[in-house]
């Protein structure tokens, strides 16, 4: 492809990433952004001298290109894109980009919850046992920027549905598919199924040598696989019933089975709750077929670190304790995040909603929180449904008011969550500073 006219859509972690690697490859690389470009991104595409534009798309510099290469956040409903599809110009996503030029092994994360600490599981255990695993995807390390700086044998990838909407010979070594509820209906036309579709072509290119691991608990990815019988290596895992040739988990323990077959008490587990518990059955049965030494995979089950963002313990102050779960960025999320709490809870909660049903949460919220502090520009479908259980119910635009003020009406023995069950992009550029302004809230109590 050297000497292709490569136009990049959007400047973030993923078009930098993308524009990095095509001029690397002696690729003539533009990159257009309809926003402003943040100054770090806008310095890395200076370092590598490589043109760009802000504050808009020139069509005529844009139509003309070989290949596109769309950021994920960008939906197909845009102008610029209807343009390109009349014109039949190819619009790819960075990740499938990045697929054509690395030979090492991939193992692809997906699903609505859960896929950030698995993947993040799965690399920590790679890592740890010697392996030259790179964590990459939709975490903050764009994957065509790991293949343009890394020299790795395994790419661990958690992937967004909407990355995988224009991923088309994408083809993981090792899938895993943690769960599909509702999530991001904006961008598939309210449809469900069109959502369901988009995280199974994580396995639309996997031949019969390639490894499934996927959560059998799920009922709609136990309906999908039902419904298109793919020819791959079946993996489940379960807590509710057990399994062959995956793990599932009782009231006491996982075990892994399958070749070498193992257990583990789930009081080892480094991330406590039944959602992690599920997290890090898929790692371990991923890391087994890569043949990790289950003694490796044990320990590292047993002193992984939780990722920054969920449930991150941020600190206890006069008995009280902090809780930042910003990137909970849907009801199932939170509901998970609530289940985990063995204290009376503040919720803090709130944002962009995007068409939430709240109902899933009544009956937990009833039995585990005190008090809600709404924070989001419109509040109002959180008053409607919660609004008859909890009496303490506040509202705000302001992180640092929301945390003082659970500050104040906290007790010894109780908690404060931040899981808010809804996008951040009303009050926040994203989930990450949304956290990053409840602990700088919490430190400056």
């Amino acid at each position: 492809m050297k000497n292709k006219s490569i136009i990049i859509l959007g400047a973030g972690e993923s078009g930098t990433g993308a524009a990095v690697l095509a001029k690397r490859l002696g690729m003539h690389v533009f990159v257009s952004d309809n926003g402003t470009i943040e100054k770090k991104y806008r310095e890395r595409l200076l370092q590598e001298s490589i043109a760009f534009e802000e504050e808009g798309h020139t069509i005529e510099k844009i139509i003309p290109a070989d290949l596109i290469i769309k950021s994920p956040g960008i939906p197909d409903s845009i102008a610029v894109i209807k343009k390109l599809t009349q014109a039949r110009t190819p619009v790819i996503d960075e990740t499938e980009f990045a697929s054509w030029f690395t030979d090492a092994s991939l193992i692809a994360v997906t699903g609505s919850n859960g896929k950030t600490t698995t993947a993040s599981l799965v690399a920590h255990i790679l890592q740890k046992s010697g392996k030259k695993a790179v964590l990459a995807g939709n975490m903050g390390y764009s994957f065509a920027m790991a293949v343009a700086s890394e020299n790795a044998d395994i790419f661990v990838l958690e992937l967004s549905s909407f990355q995988l909407d224009r991923a088309f010979s994408l083809k993981p070594d090792i899938a895993i598919l943690t769960n599909i509820i509702p999530d991001h209906l904006d961008r598939y036309n309210n449809d469900f199924q069109k959502y369901v579709h988009s995280k199974f072509r994580i396995i639309q290119n996997m031949t019969a040598n390639d490894h499934l691991i996927y959560n059998a608990d799920d009922p709609e990815i136990t309906k999908e696989l039902n419904r298109c019988s793919p020819d791959i290596q079946l993996h489940p895992y379960s807590l509710k019933k057990p399994v062959q040739r995956g793990a599932y988990a009782n009231d006491h323990e996982i075990v892994f089975t399958g070749k070498n077959q193992f257990i583990m008490t789930l009081e080892e587990l480094a991330l406590q709750g039944r959602h992690n518990v599920y997290n890090s059955m898929a790692a371990g049965v991923a890391s087994r077929l890569v043949d990790i030494r289950k003694e490796s995979i044990k320990n590292c089950l047993s002193d992984f670190q939780n990722i920054e963002h969920r449930l991150e313990h941020v600190a206890t102050i006069h008995g009280i304790d902090f809780i930042n779960d910003s990137k909970a960025t849907n009801v199932n999320s939170t509901w998970y995040a609530l289940e985990s709490m063995t204290r009376p809870v503040i919720w803090i909660a709130g944002g962009l909603d995007k068409g939430n049903d709240y109902s899933k949460l009544k009956a937990i919220v009833a039995e585990k929180v005190k008090a809600i502090i709404c924070l989001g520009k419109d509040n109002s479908p959180l008053i409607e449904a919660f609004g008859g259980i909890i009496e303490e119910l506040y509202e705000t635009q302001s992180i640092r008011d929301a945390v003082q003020w659970s500050y104040r009406i906290g007790n010894d023995g109780e908690a404060v969550l931040l899981s808010p069950a809804c996008a951040s992009f009303d009050l926040f550029k994203n989930f990450e500073d949304r956290g990053n302004q409840f602990k700088l809230a919490v430190k400056l109590l």
